[in-house]
């Protein structure tokens, strides 16, 4: 590792050591005390050269209970405190170091910190992560530019969608000197942190792990922060990373055309001003995600309800829901932050849930990253990184094997041991959080197992929003909506000035209501026939040089980083590309059998995990039953699959 590239490290949000050298030893010390012991460890080795600090009396304890990461890894109090003197005594020292900065970590202390970490169990590949942890500083980038492998020859790509996974393939782009434009259907980028603006929307994903791996932001105000700082993140990098020039906003892609003749895709788009127009390119990367298409569920009136209603993603701001009486219907992800958010202004509030979720118990969901703890995120170099890396380990371990099916264990409730021990954990945290309820306990116990729908994250807001005496929790099935409110199976009809559907998005509809049409004419919708498939969720047989990103079966569960998935595929997209131009050829396209191969494996796998072996409905699956949505397979199997484009996988085109 080279200095430069550490510097480099530093372009987007700059660590200042100059706030550590005036940090008092009575700050020093609350910052320490503040800290994740293990990530600040770590950053005392890098900068010290000195890896007596990653004694293996402090290592983590990597096999994490089932109820979550206990703080500092399960060490014990008195490891902690030996730890944290230690590094106290460290940080004293580097305080008065005049070149801390500039000094670069030799190869040999980042391995002895990355076994530190992983407790000396490290499965993952090696470049994995380094890439995590941005050393050398963006190794993911394009070793190649366009002019160099193909000199005088014109490539363009065009780029539907400007939310993270947008900017981060036009960014990859504009690195490998590749054309590009934009099109965003909305008035402003972001994607899904655009569109969802409902109160209390936030991330359930720790922060630092939801950044760029080479753009790393240590500046977050929260543990799990809240939308709009999100959105400013991707927004900021947007513009510096220059691909807002090359963004077209309020437009619409319409359809997509595949033309076998000249190997080009037409693509038709309706501008802002209502006008559509064609244009023409080399090769389309849909971006568009999986939420992005909200889901009004099919209840007989829906449409006669004479109040205001909208959907969590469409929220409309011009409403006042003060003294008002309020229904939502659903508990999932966004109704588990809207309630908490809204309960102060409403008169009444009547939650309708079907099937309760999977609580994991988050005590610092809420919570901002305290004063103390900025001075060492924003002034230590290399603490931030840690802390990422920290926290990508951590999810990455995750709960994969508690959710995994042993065919050989029986249980009606569960699909393993390891997942009975989640679930009695999980109904224990449930317990206690009701105990003073019973009447609420008793409706809040899951009767599936964990990880068959998404689990969300408590930090206790949630019970205390069903406790309160304005909010009154149904869960008799809705028979209909009429122009007063909604009614129950059993007759009761319940007055409302507001609905508010928390019901998901349509995500097995992938790239609706986009026209999308390959070599042969073929209309990929029909050739879906609602069972969306792609090869590595990115190529299609028969679209030549059309790539997904967040396309089928990439979701993550209980485990991992989106983050990882979007740059592995963006990576990924750029080596067909390139392999496009080296080879001289107008496209490439997944052959039929590599395209197989792939979705059997997928299929078999995702029958072996809770979410495709419970007949509880989620959104994970399609209207056919199939796990459309998920990844069942590792991390490391992800990133090892999409590092190289298999050559026989592909046929070459033109």
């Amino acid at each position: 590792m080279q200095a430069d590239e550490v510097a480099a490290n530093q372009e987007f949000f700059p660590v200042n050591p100059a706030g550590l050298a005036r940090a008092s030893d009575s700050e020093l010390w609350e910052a320490v005390n503040a800290a994740e012991i293990h990530p600040l460890l770590c950053a005392i080795a890098l900068l010290t050269h000195d890896d007596t600090v990653l004694d293996p009396r402090f290592r983590p304890n990597v096999q994490l209970p089932p109820s979550g990461p206990p703080p500092h890894a399960g060490l014990s109090p008195t490891m902690v405190a030996e730890a944290r003197r230690l590094a106290f005594q460290h940080l004293k020292e580097l305080r008065k170091a005049s070149d801390l900065g500039g000094r670069v970590p030799t190869t040999a202390i980042v391995q002895r910190a990355i076994e530190f970490t992983a407790g000396g169990q490290c499965r993952l590949p090696l470049r994995m992560i380094q890439r995590e942890l941005d050393i050398p500083h963006d190794s993911a980038a394009p070793a190649w530019r366009l002019q160099a492998v193909s000199p005088g020859r014109r490539f363009r790509v065009a780029v539907i969608g400007s939310g993270m996974s947008g900017i981060l393939v036009a960014h990859r782009l504009r690195q490998a000197g590749i054309e590009f434009t934009i099109f965003e259907k909305n008035p402003e980028l972001g994607g899904t942190w655009y569109e969802n603006s409902y109160p209390g929307c936030r991330l359930d994903t720790p922060n630092f792990a939801y950044s760029y791996s080479f753009a790393q932001n240590p500046m977050w105000p929260n543990e799990f922060s809240q939308r709009e700082a999100i959105r400013s993140y991707f927004s900021a990098l947007a513009e510096r990373f220059g691909v807002t020039a090359r963004l077209q906003l309020n437009t619409e892609v319409l359809s997509s055309r595949y033309e076998p003749s000249r190997h080009r895709w037409q693509l038709r788009v309706r501008g802002s001003d209502g006008n559509v127009s064609d244009h023409e390119f080399n090769a389309v990367v849909s971006a568009v995600g999986q939420l992005n298409k909200p889901k009004i569920p099919d209840i007989p009136g829906v449409g006669s309800f004479a109040g205001d209603a909208w959907h969590t993603a469409q929220w409309n701001h011009s409403v006042s829901l003060k003294g008002k009486r309020v229904g939502v219907i659903g508990t999932g992800a966004s109704a588990y932050q809207v309630v908490p958010a809204i309960l102060p202004d409403v008169a009444s509030l009547l939650v309708f849930q079907r099937n309760p979720p999977w609580m994991l118990p988050t005590p610092r969901y809420y919570e901002p990253i305290s004063e103390p703890h900025q001075l060492l995120l924003c002034h230590l170099p290399h603490y931030a990184r840690w802390l990422r890396f920290y926290q990508f380990w951590a999810t990455t371990q995750g709960r994969w094997d508690l959710v995994r099916v042993d065919p050989a264990f029986s249980h009606p409730l569960s699909v393993s041991a390891a997942n009975e021990e989640l679930r009695q954990a999980l109904v224990r945290h449930i317990e206690a959080s009701y105990a003073d309820r019973p009447d609420l306990l008793v409706s809040q116990i899951p009767g599936y197992p964990p990880g068959a729908k998404r689990m969300l994250r408590d930090n206790g807001v949630w019970p205390a929003a069903l406790k309160d005496p304005r909010v009154t929790l149904e869960t008799r099935p809705i028979d209909t909506i009429s122009p007063a409110g909604v009614r129950v199976d059993d007759g009761t009809v319940h007055d409302l000035d507001v609905i508010i559907y928390a019901t998901g998005f349509r995500a097995a509809e992938f790239l609706a209501p986009m026209e999308v049409v390959g070599e042969n004419g073929q209309n990929l919708h029909d050739w879906w026939n609602g069972d969306a498939r792609a090869y590595l969720g990115m190529c299609l047989p028969g679209f030549p040089n059309f790539f997904c990103m967040y396309g089928p079966n990439t979701n993550l569960v209980v485990h991992g980083s989106l983050i990882l998935f979007a740059e592995s595929s963006a990576s990924y997209i750029t080596e067909c590309l390139r392999l496009v131009l080296t080879n001289r050829v107008e496209a490439l396209a997944v052959t039929e059998e590599a395209f197989q191969s792939f979705n059997e494996l997928i299929d078999r796998e995702n029958d072996l995990m809770a979410w495709g072996a419970s007949q509880i409905s989620s959104w994970y699956k399609n209207d056919l039953g199939r796990v459309s949505q998920n990844w069942p397979l590792s991390l490391e199997a992800f990133f090892s699959m999409t590092e190289t484009p298999q050559r026989d996988h592909y046929r070459f085109l033109g």
